[in-house]
């Protein structure tokens, strides 16, 4: 019974179409650690936008909080409103190629945001045709392993390459100790062998082990001002978010319509985008299935229709209102390995996936952004908190990859793939993978060709010995 009990919250919901409506408190719970990792590293990494917002687009601080209020609620609605089992974030890869797009091809703050929202139109577009025709469902199935690899570890160098070598001078560099620091913690908290063993003689390192990104967030907060990589510059009250006054000035409904060749435009970047989220999406499946062994008590459903269908309705609403194009992806995938790791200790750490998702974005987002202690307290922290998510990030898609592939010429294939999406254009990252795929292995498995090729050679050898 108590088992029965555990499950319930995946079992329960209002089922709407293809999508699962699971409403907080009631058919999920509240989970400590993710509720107090949502409020601080979630929300100081959504802000990391709003010095952006107000340098490059026109808005005020308190309408680029507005802004980052509405994309973060939008992100919430992924696991809450459509069931998705994956904890979302931006299709971060594909910003710096974004904002190279926009700033450099238009202008005013207006063509700006309409720009955005030739983006975000379009990649909706291609994912509602996708998700509707089930190209894209087939397209996940057909995918060999060596490129599903290749993907994957592009995700990894990718991030590894935006902390340590294109974004350090104005994160990693600017606060050096803080930042290596709270990356430390948390891969020995989440990832270290010793650590685990240690978890279980001592219970207040399994507690502390337990709150994933939390520790190492909180102690680059107390470092931080210690080694004067931190300043603080609290402010006392409540943020009423300026709804109506963002609109006025993101909104195509109030700025206007982006033209025919903003769309045409958007085309070739929206497919790029696409390529870069479909890789997430796979390793966000990946996570999942190595995790699912322990946990036979709370099977996850994965349906890639789904995905791409409640992937195009928030990109489509993002596109009315509160156009920043790509911050409505599929999968954060430092959270996601942080909640998975964590899920797949079993029901007493976490009662389902779904409940450790709910409680880091809906129970945990929303909160800071109307509180302005909150809110400043965590603005000199947000490169902190944007490095440590990509570092996570590439330590797990590192260690995914290496287990979907075991032949040596997979291997190999999948880190060309992956060096060549990581330091080329995607599209051009993915030409390499298919030839390479293709042409050094032939077929969707190494193993089988290797094994066709054995049997050929003994029949070969067996027929030379007859002679």
């Amino acid at each position: 019974m108590a088992q029965a009990d555990r499950g319930a919250d995946r079992r329960t919901g209002w089922q709407w179409g293809m999508f699962r409506f699971r409403v907080p408190f009631v058919h999920t719970r509240l989970c400590w650690p993710e509720f107090l990792q949502g409020t601080a590293l979630a929300s100081a990494t959504g802000l990391a936008l709003v010095p952006m917002m107000t340098a490059h687009f026109g808005l005020t601080f308190e309408e680029a909080v507005t802004m980052s209020l509405i994309s973060g609620f939008l992100l919430g609605t992924a696991p809450i409103l459509f069931g998705e089992p994956y904890a979302p974030g931006w299709v971060t890869p594909a910003l710096p190629l974004v904002l190279t797009f926009v700033l450099g091809g238009y202008d005013s703050p207006t063509e700006r945001f309409q720009a955005m929202t030739a983006l975000a139109i379009t990649l909706s577009a291609m994912l509602l045709l996708l998700g509707a025709s089930g190209m894209g469902r087939r397209f996940m199935e057909w995918l060999p392993d060596a490129l599903k690899a290749g993907l994957i570890l592009g995700a990894a160098i990718a991030a590894f390459k935006r902390v340590f070598v294109d974004d350090a001078p104005e994160y990693l560099l600017a606060q050096p100790i803080a930042t290596i620091t709270a990356c430390a913690v948390c891969l020995i908290f989440i990832f270290s062998i010793p650590f685990r063993l240690l978890k279980t003689r001592f219970r207040f390192l399994h507690v502390l082990g337990g709150l994933g990104l939390l520790p190492g967030f909180l102690v680059a907060a107390i470092v931080g001002p210690l080694v004067g990589e931190v300043q603080y510059d609290i402010e006392w009250g409540i943020l009423i978010p300026p709804f109506m006054d963002t609109w006025a000035k993101v909104s195509p409904l109030a700025i206007g319509w982006p033209s025919v060749e903003m769309f045409v435009a958007a085309v070739p970047l929206a497919l790029v985008t696409y390529i870069i989220l479909f890789g997430d999406l796979v390793t966000g499946n990946e996570i999942i299935r190595d995790a699912s062994a322990h946990r036979a008590d709370d099977p996850i459903d994965i349906d890639a229709t789904r995905s791409h269908w409640s992937l195009a309705i928030r990109n489509g609403v993002m596109a009315i209102a509160a156009p920043f194009f790509p911050t409505q992806g599929s999968v954060w995938t430092g959270v996601h390995v942080a909640i998975v790791q964590r899920w797949r200790q079993g029901a007493r750490a976490m009662p389902s996936l779904h409940s450790g998702i709910a409680s880091y974005y809906f129970m945990g987002l929303p909160f800071v952004f109307f509180l302005l202690p909150l809110l400043t307290g965590l603005k000199p922290l947000m490169g902190i908190a944007l490095s440590l998510t990509l570092v996570l990030t590439g330590f797990a898609c590192a260690y995914v990859a290496m287990a979907v592939v075991r032949h040596p010429t997979e291997r190999g294939v999948a880190l060309l793939t992956g060096a060549a999406l990581a330091f080329f254009e995607p599209w051009q990252g993915l030409l390499v993978g298919l030839v390479a795929t293709f042409v050094l292995i032939g077929g969707r498995s190494a193993d089988a060709a290797e094994a066709r090729i054995s049997e050929i050679e003994q029949r070969m050898w067996r027929g030379d010995q007859g002679e």
